[in-house]
């Protein structure tokens, strides 16, 4: 499936409309409900509460995975951070306690 083309006249990609429908909405409060918590947080060992219904693999548009995910929940903080640094770079930038990047897809561990 082809990505939405750009609203032209909002400079914004078309999908980021489908954020405002009822049913992004109630794809959100499922996903929610499901995982209250954020799943990042919680693999440092941390409860916080997760208001974002993430895209695990990012969507670009694809209106299948745009609407049926897989889906994770996040925090604001870990969901406009991290996941977002992670998507941008292609892995994960995060340092184990051994001193060598945790990610396999890290540059150094290529």
């Amino acid at each position: 499936m082809k990505p939405a083309p750009a609203n032209k006249s909002s400079g914004k990609p078309a999908w980021a409309s489908w954020y405002g429908t009822a049913r992004w909405k109630a794809t959100r409060s499922a996903q929610l409900k499901r995982e209250p918590h954020c799943r990042m947080c919680a693999a440092d060992g941390v409860k916080t509460r997760a208001i974002v219904a993430d895209h695990v693999q990012p969507h670009r548009g694809n209106a299948a995975i745009f609407w049926n995910g897989p889906f994770q929940s996040l925090c604001l903080h870990h969901h406009n951070a991290a996941k977002q640094r992670h998507e941008k770079l292609g892995y994960s930038p995060d340092i184990g306690h051994d001193g060598l990047p945790v990610d396999p897809s890290h540059p150094f561990n290529r």
